[in-house]
């Protein structure tokens, strides 16, 4: 099969979803003399939010804080489903002119470096022709978050082949799928299991969540009643900010507390669990984690809809583990069998740093575990790339405006002192290192042996506090002394 080379490009984004529509809209405000380009695997825009079609998708993040800091979110709803954020992404897309850079069915499989030529040569497989294709860029950035998107995440579960109906991962939910009056098993206890189950149970026979562990959830409102007021009053331009900066600190304010006091917050979280709950529910059977809150993700509920449909008797919640599938259901260990017509594996993701692209520099291959993350955004030893990788513990897109903010003030420093490369290179090689992100969520163990590691002093950490970041990528200098800059050509004196 040949390959051809095609063009070049200053910038070369991996991805068209929240993150690569975000990097874009920088890029042509701060740069706009620069050639850039989207390829997007799929064929459509909207990442996550477009591949994703399980009921009831949406965030857990409010939107006046995971939608752009650019572009107010006009919606009545602060917590809103995929095709509300879908229409919004796409509407940004169009507003600055980005969908038209955007170039579907294009997957990126590999780039290499080149020192003498200071650029990128980038492999591309066409994925509706199979066609390969080459292109050239001066930067490449990924924005194509960490997860993969052919495939999540089931573990071993036995006798699966037994059962004689449908066993679905949300990821991959099928259209024709039809749940009215049956009965479904969800397996799992994260943000998708809480967002699948009363979703489920508005048609379903009957619901039930089984985890092996319970995870923290609090119910919030799906409308935020001061923010609304406050675009009445001022407009959505005026107002927007302002409600930004007041979820932001509110956020933060809870994410603190839960660092600060973890077991003043679990008795809080008991609290709520227990006043939304029947009388009499065994509360810390089924909702009172081993682990503390936010050491992994707390699940939020809008509007309480799952403690609702315990409530209605619609849906419950089993805490136990799996013996084996049966013909009709779900045998556990402790003895009892879970019936069901239809089996979700709400199971978790696989994480695939940077779509599993293989990179080269200069003939040498990048192993990723061997690179440090720098100030969140590039590693050690690799020029021109950079990438987008959201909050862990907030709303995603926080960081990834300040990444993409940083960025552009990066390009544009090499611009006025004439460099046309930069790597990060540790001043310590023996530098301690520990895991990509300080994170307890499954989906992230089971894969931080294939990830970039971080360091352990600023800039190789990888943040998660948004007052750190703030300070670190929009207000300090994008110089620093492990940054190191280069130019083909000499620059006079």
């Amino acid at each position: 099969m040949t390959t051809t080379t095609v063009e070049h490009l200053d910038v070369l984004i991996i991805g068209a979803g929240l993150s690569g529509i975000g990097a874009a809209y920088h890029l042509r405000r701060d740069h706009p003399q620069r050639s850039i380009a989207l390829l997007e695997a799929r064929g459509a825009t909207g990442g996550t939010w477009d591949l994703f079609r399980y009921p009831g998708v949406r965030s857990d993040s409010d939107l006046y804080t995971f939608g752009y800091a650019f572009k107010p979110w006009r919606d009545e709803q602060s917590i809103a489903g995929a095709d509300r954020i879908l229409a919004y992404l796409r509407e940004t897309a169009a507003e600055n002119g980005i969908d038209a850079l955007v170039r579907f069915h294009s997957e990126v499989v590999a780039a290499s470096w080149s020192s003498e030529q200071a650029r990128w040569t980038v492999e591309v497989l066409h994925t509706d022709t199979g066609e390969r294709t080459t292109l050239t860029c001066g930067w490449l950035f990924c924005a194509g978050g960490y997860y993969r998107y052919d495939q999540g995440f089931t573990p071993d579960l036995p006798g699966r082949e037994r059962f004689t109906g449908p066993v679905v991962h949300p990821q991959h939910w099928p259209e024709a799928l039809d749940t009215a009056g049956k009965r479904v098993v969800v397996i799992g206890s994260g943000a998708t299991a809480v967002t699948l189950v009363p979703a489920l149970a508005e048609t379903a026979a009957h619901v039930t969540m089984l985890q092996r562990t319970p995870t923290y959830v609090l119910p919030v409102p799906a409308e935020d009643a001061l923010a609304n007021r406050l675009r009445r009053l001022l407009g959505e331009e005026r107002a927007h900010p302002l409600i930004r900066r007041k979820n932001i600190a509110k956020s933060q304010f809870i994410w603190r507390f839960c660092q600060r006091h973890p077991e003043r917050a679990r008795a809080l979280i008991r609290w709520v669990n227990t006043k939304q709950l029947p009388e009499g529910y065994p509360v810390d059977e089924h909702f009172n984690p081993p682990y503390g809150p936010w050491d992994q993700r707390l699940c939020a509920v809008p509007n309480g809809d799952l403690f609702r449909t315990i409530r209605a008797g619609t849906a419950e919640v089993v805490t136990d583990r799996i013996a084996t599938f049966t013909e009709t259901g779900v045998l556990l260990e402790s003895g009892r069998e879970l019936p069901a017509d239809v089996i979700v594996t709400a199971t978790g993701l696989n994480v695939q740093a940077f779509g599993g692209i293989r990179l080269t520099v200069d003939g040498a291959e990048v192993r990723l575990p061997e690179t440090v993350a720098f100030k969140g955004m590039m590693l050690s030893g690799v020029p021109n790339f950079a990438y987008a990788i959201g909050y862990t513990n907030s709303s995603w897109t926080l960081k990834i405006g300040l990444l993409c903010e940083h960025f552009t003030r990066l390009l544009t420093h090499m611009d006025a002192h004439g460099h046309d490369s930069v790597r990060p290179v540790p001043r310590d090689a023996d530098m301690p290192t520990r895991p990509f992100l300080d994170f307890g969520a499954g989906y992230l163990r089971r894969s931080m042996d294939s990830l970039p590691r971080q360091g352990d002093r600023m800039p190789w950490l990888t943040s998660t506090d948004y007052r750190s970041d703030v300070k670190l990528l929009r207000a300090d200098s994008v110089v620093d002394p492990e940054l190191h800059f280069s130019s083909r050509v000499p620059v006079p004196a």
